[in-house]
Formats: structure tokens, C-alpha cells, sequence
């Protein structure tokens, strides 16, 4: 009998913890009600096996000085917000101009709550096929000749990953500084011998959140950016990762559309200040007084940018807020493509509200998503803008992977952040917002181009759906939070 009173004690215990763990979530995190919904019945119903997910997906980051920044350099980063923000609402110079004073308002929000300082002279091209943005950046990368810092969340070995080793290594061989930092489980099929000649030629691998002892908590938060900065002139951010699926060439998800900038000018130095606090912080801060390029540039073309990021490190949601501003910004029409739209309430409400006042909205999602449980939480929520009069498709011809929204072909958002929880509140994720009609055109021109690729989801066509699909889309509703 005594092993039937080792497993009742167990038993309790694990109840026990169960219950503790529940009135952390209520109680001590903070957390919007939703996800600690979601996380409470997980917990009912798999009392034992939810204990073991919550210790994997479920944690909060709760370090505030996340990149453990000093003193001086918090202040200096406060004093140039302050800057800026004084300018702009007196009109100073650059800041007098005909965008930015129509969307003075998302300007500041950025500034002050996730110190995202405008850049004026930019040029920008942009890119929505893979071989095209990967053999552009390749060359830029080959004629590198002070540093090329890269990040991405999913790098594979395969013929395209080969392809950036090798022209990484090149420029090792050549005396410039590479620095190359993946996210642990984006790239788990990465091994340190992978770089081992990179390595011996000066070339520097990181990697973030990596896993210890062969377990990784932090499987939840992860590190979705995707940028490369050549000599600190040259930027790309956007939402391609490295490998040949991304160059449409893996069948299962056939044509991949996507969107990548390519950027000169003052925004540079912007991305390269985010990549080097996340450098910096997957290291450990063993380089932390490395050199990194910061040149001066001849770009004389006025584009004003923004570069704001988010991640689980941050009590506010950044990117969300910045989205729902644009939103609630429009006069006209919104175009949103997004490989999953899987919003919180407030997003909700801000579409909805638009909707209400006139505005029209386009939304795009994946006709054939990579994960079907996300695409009945999508269609959950499209299905209740299709009420409010959005127009939805649904890209028929690969995999829809671009992450846009553009606002009255005047302000435009390309980068790394999908419209749902994960991107809004649990993974690291960098955008950048641009100010210029041109852009914000040929975004809305591409959008235009892809529904000759699309079916149209309809309030008819929605009603036809079977009763499982219903239920599959409920409960798929009930998890979003924490999808």
C-alpha cells in the first residue's frame, strides 16, 4: 500500500501546485483577462500536463532593465525623445511638413512609449519575392567593408542558408567584422560546428534565448526580428527568414509572398541601435564596448521613418498600439495583409470603429495556412468584420506571409509583427514606420495585384461552413490569447 500513498501524496501535491500556480497568474502577473482565462482553463482541465505547459509557454519576462542599460544611457535615450517631442510641437525645421503634422499624434505615441526616434532622408525599395531580396542583400553583403551584422529568427542550412555562410565567410576572410545572432528555437537545426570556420576567421555567432541543460523555457518568447545592416548604411527589415521555402521552392507551401525593405539613410542607425541591444544582451554583454559602424551618408531623398519594436520585456504593447493609432488615423482606406489575424479586443474595436465611420478596409490572410488551428482562429474573428462591411481575401496561389498595413496611400508599417498575441505581447518583433505616399502606394499597388490570386471570403460563403468547422473555430477563439 505504500506506493498507492507516495502517489496519492504526489497526486495532491501537484493539485496543490496547480492551485498555487492559478492564483499567480490571477493575482500577481499582469495579465489581460483574456490570456488568464485561457491559462486558468488549461489549467482545470489539464491539471497536471498544464502545470508542465505553463512552465514552457506560460512565464512572464520580469526583468524591467531588460538590456540592462545604465544610468547614462537611459538618460541619454530620454533626452532625445524629449528632444524630438519638444521640436515637433514647435514645428522646428524637418518636423514642419505636411505628413507629419497630419499624424503628429502617432509620431509622439512612438517617441514616448517605445523611444522610436524619427529619421528624415531615407531611400527605400521594396522587395516581395525572395530571390530577388536575398540575391540583392548577398551582393550588398560582398561588398561590405567595415562589419555586416545579421538576425534572424528561422535560418536552415539548406541551398539559401549555404548561400549566406558562404558569402558571410567570404567577407570574414577579408578582414570585415560579421556578427550573426538566430533565435534558438526559430533556427533549432542549427549546430555550433555549422560556423566553426566562420569562427576561426573572426566571425561572431550568437544565439538567443538558447536552451540549458537541453530544456528551453522560454520556448514562448521568442526572437522574431529579421534585419542585416551592411556597414551601417544599408538596412533590410521585413518579414523573410533564410531558407529556400522563402524563395517559394519547398511544396508544401508553393509560391512565398512576402515583403522585405531594403533602406539607406539616417533609419539605419536606428536598426543598428536595436540590434545591438539584443546583440549585446545574447552575449551577455562580453562585447559590450565593441565598435559597431555608425558612418555619416549622402541620402538626401526626405522619407521619414520611424523604427519601433515590442517584446515580452515591455508592459506595453508597442506595435499594437502603433497598428490600432493607424487605424483609428484613417480617413479613407486601409490595407492589412497578414499571414494570421488572430486580435485582442482593442485591435477589434479600432477596426470596427473605422468600419463605422466609413472607412474601408482590406484584410488578406493565407487561403492555405501553414498552421490550421490559427486559420480557424482567423477566420473566427474576419467572420465578424465581414459584418461591419471589411472586405476579406484569401491568397490562393503559395503561402501569404507579408505583414503590411498602409493607411490612405499616405503612412505605411512593413516588418516582423503578425496580428495576433504572440507578435502583440509575447515575441521580440521590430517594424518600421514609413511617411511617404510612394511607399504606402506601391504597398497598396502589390496588394491590389495579389487579389487576382484570391478568392473572396463573403458573408455567404462564411455562413456555409459545416458545424465542425464552428466548433473548431470556438475553441480556437477561446485559446486565441495565448496562441
Amino acid at each position: 500500500m505504500d506506493w498507492l500513498v507516495i502517489l496519492s501524496w504526489t497526486l495532491n501535491s501537484l493539485l496543490l501546485l496547480n492551485i498555487v500556480l492559478a492564483l499567480i497568474i490571477i493575482f500577481n502577473e499582469r495579465r489581460d483577462a483574456g490570456a488568464t482565462w485561457a491559462w486558468l482553463l488549461i489549467l482545470f482541465f489539464l491539471p497536471i500536463l498544464g502545470f508542465i505547459v505553463y512552465l514552457f509557454f506560460g512565464r512572464h519576462l520580469t526583468n524591467k532593465n531588460f538590456y540592462n542599460l545604465s544610468e547614462d544611457e537611459q538618460s541619454y535615450y530620454t533626452r532625445q525623445v524629449d528632444s524630438q517631442v519638444q521640436r515637433i510641437r514647435a514645428g522646428e525645421a524637418e518636423y514642419d511638413e505636411e505628413l507629419l503634422n497630419k499624424y503628429e499624434q502617432l509620431l509622439i505615441m512612438n517617441l514616448q512609449s517605445s523611444k522610436s526616434l524619427v529619421s528624415f532622408y531615407n531611400e527605400t525599395r521594396i522587395f516581395s519575392e525572395g530571390n530577388e531580396k536575398f540575391d540583392t542583400m548577398i551582393e550588398d553583403i560582398s561588398h561590405a567593408q567595415e562589419e555586416v551584422n545579421v538576425q534572424y529568427y528561422i535560418i536552415k542550412r539548406d541551398a539559401l542558408g549555404q548561400r549566406l555562410f558562404d558569402a558571410l565567410l567570404e567577407r570574414a576572410k577579408a578582414g570585415v567584422k560579421i556578427r550573426l545572432l538566430y533565435d534558438a528555437v526559430g533556427s533549432k537545426s542549427l549546430k555550433q560546428s555549422d560556423f566553426k570556420e566562420l569562427i576561426e576567421h573572426g566571425g561572431e555567432v550568437e544565439i538567443f534565448f538558447p536552451s540549458k541543460w537541453g530544456i528551453n523555457f522560454r520556448l514562448n518568447n521568442r526572437n522574431h526580428r529579421k534585419v542585416c545592416i551592411i556597414d551601417g548604411k544599408i538596412g533590410y527589415i521585413g518579414g523573410f527568414n533564410v531558407g529556400t521555402e522563402y524563395l517559394g521552392e519547398v511544396e508544401k507551401f508553393g509560391y512565398w509572398r512576402d515583403v522585405h525593405l531594403r533602406i539607406e539613410g539616417d533609419v539605419v542607425q536606428h536598426i543598428q541601435d536595436r540590434f545591438v541591444l539584443d546583440w549585446n544582451y545574447a552575449n551577455q554583454y562580453k562585447s559590450r564596448d565593441d565598435i559597431f559602424c555608425f558612418p555619416t551618408h549622402q541620402i538626401r531623398n526626405f522619407s521619414p521613418m520611424q523604427i519601433v519594436t515590442s517584446g515580452p520585456n515591455s508592459d506595453t504593447e508597442h506595435l499594437k498600439n502603433m497598428k490600432i493609432k493607424m487605424i483609428s488615423s484613417a480617413k479613407r482606406e486601409i490595407y492589412i495583409q497578414t499571414p494570421y489575424f488572430i486580435p485582442d479586443k482593442s485591435f477589434m474595436d479600432a477596426c470596427k470603429m473605422a468600419l463605422l465611420s466609413g472607412v474601408k478596409m482590406n484584410i488578406m490572410i493565407p487561403g492555405k495556412p501553414d498552421h490550421p488551428f490559427v486559420m480557424w482562429g482567423s477566420w473566427s474573428f474576419l467572420g465578424e468584420l465581414l459584418d461591419y462591411g471589411a472586405d476579406v481575401y484569401l491568397y490562393d496561389r503559395g503561402f501569404l506571409h507579408s505583414k503590411t498595413l498602409t493607411v490612405d496611400g499616405e503612412i505605411s508599417t512593413v516588418g516582423t509583427t503578425n496580428l495576433d498575441a504572440r507578435s502583440f505581447r509575447l515575441n521580440f518583433e521590430i517594424n518600421t514606420l514609413v511617411f511617404n505616399r510612394r511607399i504606402a502606394l506601391e504597398l497598396e499597388s502589390l496588394f491590389e495585384s495579389d487579389t487576382a490570386d484570391c478568392r473572396k471570403l463573403t458573408k455567404e460563403l462564411y455562413a456555409q461552413r459545416d458545424w465542425t468547422i464552428k466548433l473548431r473555430e470556438g475553441f480556437a477563439r477561446l485559446l486565441s490569447p495565448i496562441l
